[in-house]
Formats: structure tokens, sequence, C-alpha cells
């Protein structure tokens, strides 16, 4: 018993910190870029416009980006049971950039009512469809490792088709693609806000339908049967819960690599524990954390680097550890 209540009172000093932390960063974020603002003081109205229509947002699509991610990536590794797995293991990234790439790069070929969509709706579309076809699959087989190919297939078949479309585009609308592909926080505002924050929600709402299930399934899917757990309808809402999560973040800022791969990895470390009662808000605040470091020192440069660059030299790294680690 007063080891039970020692670890209860480490962990509340962890999730103390780490929520002091993600308020630090979420300021240090506002304020830094090629032009220093300071929040707290008197600023002139153009500062005032940097500050409520860029930096903001920017700061606010982090840490949901960071948590999105690193929650679907958590998820996944259960589901599958594989440390490698991440957010984009079914192939929604694929999608959203065969829907980018098709708008961009087919533009004089789609039909003229097309071309009011934005980069966002096209990924969104892309994604959606993705996810459908893994919904249907989903209800077809029984195996997560079957679930898994079928994923990555339709990942790979996907990233083909955007190859070709490569192939025969103009300069202008390759250069366009590939700029959406290196990821981007600052080109969300305050409308597509409006968008992002309710499919975050509906997929957070999946992912709390869950939380007991995927404790179960971290000792296999017969010992989830056994505890009555449903295991198809469970797979079902891990499938929806990531479509919606990483497929909005794509959508609206591009790939954003190895995030929800690494974090929960991390948050497993740090508290020592696979329960997700604990592991999810934990991977969501690192994931935010995480983001938000990252957002900072995209902005240190006088060119701001892609998003995607600097997570992935975060991220490589733990996973590199990872496999060195299980041999």
């Amino acid at each position: 018993m007063h080891r039970f209540s020692k670890t209860m009172k480490r962990n509340a000093i962890i999730f103390i910190g780490l929520s002091a932390l993600l308020a630090v960063l979420f300021c240090l974020d506002v304020c830094s870029g090629s032009l220093w603002l300071w929040p707290f003081g008197e600023l002139n109205p153009m500062e005032q416009n940097i500050l409520h229509a860029i930096r903001l947002p920017k700061a606010i699509t982090a840490i949901l980006a960071g948590a999105a991610l690193s929650v679907s990536g958590l998820i996944m590794q259960t589901l599958f049971r594989n440390p490698l797995a991440g957010p984009y293991t079914l192939g929604v990234s694929s999608g959203a950039s065969l829907g980018v790439a098709l708008l961009t790069m087919l533009g004089a070929f789609i039909p003229s009512f097309l071309h009011s969509f934005s980069l966002p709706t096209a990924a969104c579309i892309g994604a959606i469809a993705v996810l459908l076809l893994v919904l249907a699959v989903s209800r077809r087989v029984t195996n997560n490792v079957s679930l898994l190919i079928v994923g990555l297939m339709f990942g790979s078949i996907a990233g083909a088709l955007v190859s070709l479309l490569q192939n025969f585009a103009n300069p202008d609308a390759l250069k366009l693609f590939i700029v959406w592909t290196l990821g981007s926080l600052s080109s969300v505002g305050w409308g597509d806000m409006q968008m992002l924050a309710p499919i975050l929600l509906l997929g957070t709402l999946f992912v709390l339908l869950t939380v007991k299930p995927l404790n179960g399934l971290l000792l296999g899917e017969d010992y989830a049967r056994g505890l009555g757990i449903h295991v198809s309808r469970t797979r079902l809402y891990i499938v929806l819960a990531t479509g919606l999560l990483a497929g909005g973040v794509t959508a609206f800022c591009g790939p954003i690599a190895f995030i929800g791969v690494a974090v929960p990895h991390i948050a497993r470390g740090l508290f020592n524990t696979s329960n997700h009662r604990i592991t999810l808000p934990a991977s969501a605040l690192i994931g935010a954390c995480l983001l938000l470091v990252c957002d900072v020192l995209c902005s240190l440069f006088i060119y701001p680097l892609p998003i995607s660059t600097v997570s992935a030299l975060f991220g490589a790294p733990i996973i590199i550890w990872i496999i060195l680690k299980k041999k």
C-alpha cells in the first residue's frame, strides 16, 4: 500500500511538472520568432496582429498536433504490439498526400468546381478515403497482423500514385506539393482551427472508449477476450481514432515525422508503466511539449525550418535507441 501511494505521488509530481513545462514552452513559442514579442507588455498594432493572427494559433496547433499524434501512435503500438508502429501505419498520411497531389498536380484536368478546394480539404478527402478502405478491411480480417500489412499496402499504393503524379507534374505544382509535405504549423489560422479542433475532439472521444480494452490488449487478444473485451469493436474504435487524429493533423499541418512513434516510449519510460490510464495523458502532454520545442527551434533561424525536419532530428535517435535496446 505504501509503495502504491509512493508511485501515485511520484506520478502526480511528474504530471504537474509536465503541465508547468507545457505552459512555459507555450509562452516561449508565442514570444520567439524573427521578431521577439513579449505578450504581457505593451504591443503596437503590428505586433498585436502578429501575436493574435500567427503566433497564438501556431502555438495552439503545436499542442493539439503533438498530443494527437502521440496518442494515436500509442494506441497503434498497443493494437499491433509493435514498438515501431505509429499514427501513419495504416496509410492515412499517404492518403492525405495523394489528395493534395491530385489537387496540385492535376489542376488542369479536374472539374472547375474542385479548384476552390483548399489543400487541407483535399488532404482530408484523401485521408478519409484510405480510412474507409482500412475500416472495410478491418471488418473482414480477424488478425491484427493482416490489418497492419493491408494498411501498409494501401500506403504503398497511395505513395506510388503520388510518385507517378510527380513524374508528370510541372515544376510549380511540384514545388507546392513538396512544400506541403515538409509540414507547417503556421499555415493553420483561427478559421482552420474551427475545423481541426472538432476532428481531434471526435478522435479523442473514440480513444476514451478504448482505455480499458487497451490495457487488456497489452497481454494479447486471447487474454482480452477472456476478460470479456470485444476485440473487433475495440479495433474499430482504434482505427477510427487514429484516422481522425493522424488524418486531421496531416491534413492541416502536413506530415510530421516521428513524434507519434517516439513519444509513447518516452511516456512509458518516464512513468515506468504501460497502464493507458497514465500513458495516454502522459503521451499527450509530452507530445505537445516536444512539438512546441521543435517549433521554437524552427523559429530561431532566419529562414524557418520545416517542422517535420526538426521533429525527425528528435525522433529518429529515439527510434534507433529502441532498436538497439530491443536487439
